[in-house]
């Protein structure tokens, strides 16, 4: 299977006529690793969530807390990998392997900087989160203690999200797919270790899923320069400064990135608005919205792989001057992750008292995040939608106007609506917020997607 990728990775690379089943078979050679790397971060965050929820809804409700924040600071990581990873797709598209070395150094370098401000920023504010964001007292100890761990441990998170954009943009998802079962596991021998037989509880889910995600990311790294075909070389070869062999490496990755931090601080802001409208509403309304966004987490498994794999492919394509290869990619990618979005929410709609079972013995928070779970399986398909075409978008660089779309959707019409339904609805006016959020966006995305405006190929020079 490996083999055939590469050959039709090639086809792609020099140029060569595709027919439509070589394209639909090289998406879901590249999609089927990435959607098993999401299953099984999907299952991390399950897993973390099921053994906190056996302690109690008060430590659920801890983390619950602070989840949004987390999410705030992992997607900065996120933001500074991509600002490097779509220039490695675009010049291992266009066979420049030296390039994307040059591109990799700089990363590596870029990227660890950035993470260290963010460690040191969370570790700062980790004392007065909790109560910045409405915790009652029973619940503030544990929350801030859970956050100054995962803060602590943000240069290894980025470590980790960086190698894995990397070999993803190179055409390999197989590696990192395999990095991140291996990731699943070590958290769930970790966390048993630290939350029960040390009795750390909460941060021990912390401290157990850091461990996990630093054995990740040396992994990862290990293999780029050991292993890749397209990025290894050795390790006495890193050069920070590097060749200056190519210009730009910095303002094109500040250019790509940009819009996708400020979309960070807006869109997660927004999340955050969220958690304090929703903290009163008391701590199985906190517990309860915590879980199900886990558990909806399934639903999103096909549309985040294909959004690996849509990246990958745009880029490559672009990268190698072919546009309409590239269009047709995108078509292929979306259409096929908002399809298998569709039949998980069926699925998810029918067994949502079951899965909410799984991370909670409350039936109190079972009955309320099986609500949420159903009003939400409703817009799942525009929702697979609007994942895919984003990560075609950022395949080809163009990310302020995705950022500006998920930026107006989020406060205008989640919020807004929120604001509106929550008094008089409760966690249920919420969700209805956000599904109807979800189906707005996938609909702005299609019609972004039909045009051609969003296909601006970087300089990989």
């Amino acid at each position: 299977m490996s083999k055939s990728k590469d050959i039709l990775l090639g086809k792609l690379r020099n140029g060569e006529e595709m027919k439509v089943r070589e394209q639909v078979s090289l998406t879901f050679r590249l999609a089927v690793p990435a959607i098993i790397a999401q299953l099984a971060m999907c299952l991390m965050s399950y897993i973390d969530a099921a053994m906190v929820g056996k302690l109690g809804s008060a430590q659920a409700a801890a983390v619950g807390l602070v989840s949004s924040t987390t999410w705030i600071f992992g997607s900065f990581c996120y933001g500074n990998a991509s600002g490097f990873s779509v220039q490695i797709a675009h010049r291992c598209g266009a066979k420049d392997f030296e390039g994307a070395k040059e591109v990799l150094h700089k990363g590596l370098t870029g990227t660890f900087l950035a993470s260290l401000l963010l460690c040191i920023t969370g570790l700062v504010i980790s004392p007065y989160l909790p109560c910045w964001l409405g915790g009652g007292e029973e619940i503030i100890s544990d929350a801030s203690a859970y956050f100054f761990i995962y803060a602590a441990s943000l240069p290894l998170f980025q470590l980790a999200v960086f190698s894995e954009a990397v070999l993803i943009a190179s055409g390999n998802l197989k590696i990192p797919s395999i990095a991140s079962l291996a990731m699943c596991v070590l958290d769930v021998g970790f966390n048993a270790l630290f939350i029960f037989q040390l009795g750390m509880g909460v941060k021990g889910a912390a401290l157990g899923t850091a461990l996990a995600t630093a054995c990740a990311g040396i992994f990862l790294l290990i293999y780029i320069f050991r292993k890749s075909p397209e990025l290894k070389h050795r390790l006495s070869e890193y050069s920070p400064s590097g060749k200056e062999r190519s210009h730009g490496i910095f303002g094109t990755a500040l250019k790509i990135s940009s819009p996708l931090w400020l979309q960070n601080v807006v869109v997660r802001g927004a999340y955050i608005m969220a958690t304090v409208l929703i903290a009163p509403l008391g701590v199985v309304a906190i517990a309860a919205n915590s879980f199900a966004i886990i558990a909806e987490g399934f639903c999103y498994l096909p549309g985040f792989g294909m959004q690996d794999a849509a990246t990958t492919l745009v880029g490559q394509s672009l990268g190698a001057g072919r546009r309409k290869l590239a269009r047709s990619f995108a078509f292929i990618t979306i259409g096929s992750g908002a399809a298998m979005m569709g039949i998980l929410a069926v699925l998810m709609w029918i067994f949502a008292p079951q899965i909410m079972g799984i991370l909670s013995d409350d039936p109190a928070v079972i009955a309320a995040g099986a609500s949420c779970l159903r009003i939400e399986a409703w817009a799942e398909v525009f929702f697979g939608i609007s994942i895919v075409a984003y990560g075609c978008c950022v395949g080809a660089g163009d990310t302020l106007v995705p950022s500006a779309i998920n930026i107006v959707c989020m406060w205008v019409i989640r919020i807004g609506l929120a604001l509106l339904l929550i008094p008089r609805m409760g966690l249920n006016g919420y969700w209805i917020a956000m599904a109807t959020d979800l189906t707005a966006k996938g609909l702005i995305f299609a019609v972004r997607i039909y045009g051609s405006g969003w296909m601006k190929k970087l300089n990989a020079a």
